[in-house]
């Protein structure tokens, strides 16, 4: 579990992470070695899900190795399974992670959510409803790496 105190707003306990794929851990279909690592750090501290309609037909191998669970799902109304997805962890110990139209639904239901922005960018309407936007995922894992660095973003 990640503990994350934010004087003046909230303590989250984060027991999960949720990140979408294409554009957010993943550009072209396949993961950074760097984004590897700290996903594999990640997975030791809470448990991690990816969720993804697979579009290059990769996520299962560039996720295999890594202790974490991957969900698959059908390209149509992806937003709607990714929100029941983090409906049934729990959204109020779940922490999300997304670039696109299809996360705006599990950032409503998640605890924390941050957008990424990345090299395949980022659909507007995401930013009202992130807590943080990040501009590469390295920098979005970092946070939940050293907590230090989230407190002073949403601190009072």
């Amino acid at each position: 579990m990640i503990e994350i105190k934010i004087p003046g707003r909230a303590e989250y306990k984060i027991e999960n992470i949720v990140f979408d794929y294409n554009g957010t851990i993943a550009a072209d279909g396949r993961i950074n070695p760097s984004v590897r690592e700290k996903l594999a750090t990640l997975c030791k501290m809470a448990k991690v899900y990816v969720l993804t309609a697979d579009t290059y037909g990769s996520a299962e191998k560039e996720c295999q190795g890594l202790d974490l669970t991957l969900k698959t799902f059908p390209k149509d109304n992806a937003g709607d399974h990714k929100a029941e997805i983090v409906r049934g962890l729990g959204g109020m110990n779940t922490v999300c992670f997304g670039n696109g139209y299809n996360d705006v639904k599990m950032f409503q239901v998640g605890i924390l959510s941050i957008a990424v922005l990345e090299s395949e960018g980022m659909y507007a309407g995401l930013l009202n409803k992130a807590d943080v936007l990040v501009r590469t995922i390295d920098d979005g894992l970092n946070l939940l790496l050293n907590t230090n660095a989230m407190v002073a973003t949403l601190r009072a």
